[in-house]
């Protein structure tokens, strides 16, 4: 199964493509979305659209998931990070896609085992987990990936992908 891990942000937004199969995790592709400070906010909104878009076409993933967003002292900032959160659902959901969404701490309790692990700590458990010879870089690659490993954890927990269901086996 194929996961879609994004980190939203308007300059910079991360995406983590990763397999999930028979139990292990199999990076396929990292990298980042950029727009520039130039371009005007519904111009950046389209190009985070478009190069979801591009993503979700290139790699049909059966599972996406973002990193929810965290306001801190730049409520400007966080609105238009929010902006490019909903371009990026509005992608999910023209797709049919089931979309889930989780906290820092969630990302990093399931990708280190503690939640108030260090960005070093989370980009370090990404790089072994995934078998990767170095750091995806800039941070919000890696971040990405982090969010896709964590739905690939919450998901085989939950037994989503299951073919049979318990009451099914009767």
């Amino acid at each position: 199964m194929t996961i879609l891990g994004i980190d939203p942000g308007t300059a910079t937004t991360g995406f983590g493509v990763i397999r999930y199969e028979e139990g292990r995790l199999i990076p396929v592709d990292v990298g980042v979305l950029l727009t520039t400070p130039d371009m005007a906010l519904p111009d950046r909104l389209k190009s985070i659209y478009d190069d979801i878009n591009t993503l979700l076409d290139r790699y049909t993933p059966e599972l996406v998931a973002t990193e929810k967003l965290f306001f801190d002292k730049n409520v400007t900032n966080g609105i238009a990070v929010g902006a490019a959160r909903g371009v990026i659902l509005l992608a999910f959901a023209q797709r049919g896609l089931s979309w889930m969404e989780y906290t820092p701490m969630q990302v990093k309790q399931s990708v280190t085992g503690y939640g108030a692990a260090d960005k070093l700590q989370v980009q370090a458990m990404v790089t072994r987990l995934l078998n990767l010879a170095e750091v995806p870089k800039p941070d919000d690659a890696a971040d990405a990936l982090a969010v896709a490993i964590c739905h690939a954890h919450s998901h085989k927990i939950s037994g989503l992908g299951r073919t049979r269901s318990r009451d099914n086996r009767r």
